[in-house]
């Protein structure tokens, strides 16, 4: 069964300090639309847990922000 992540919001009235772009790196890769168990899906969790560096997180973090940013912007649109 698939899980759909939740997203998290966070305190826009608290100010992130100036995050500078110093060098950009192109990854290819695939996004996956997966069918599985729910047990499955929570042993995969774990190990990417397990494996995931503290950049890996601020990754996350930096595209669910950017995300977040124009879906407001394209809301504000409408």
């Amino acid at each position: 069964m698939k899980k759909t992540p939740t997203p998290l919001s966070h305190n826009s009235s608290r100010k992130l300090p100036i995050i500078r772009i110093l060098s950009e790196e192109e990854e290819l890769f695939v996004k996956l639309n997966l069918e599985m168990e729910d047990e499955t899906h929570d042993i995969l969790v774990k190990w990417g847990k397990e494996v995931a560096s503290d950049e890996d997180y601020v990754s996350i973090a930096i595209r669910a922000g950017l995300e977040e940013y124009v879906d407001a912007l394209d809301n504000k649109q409408k």
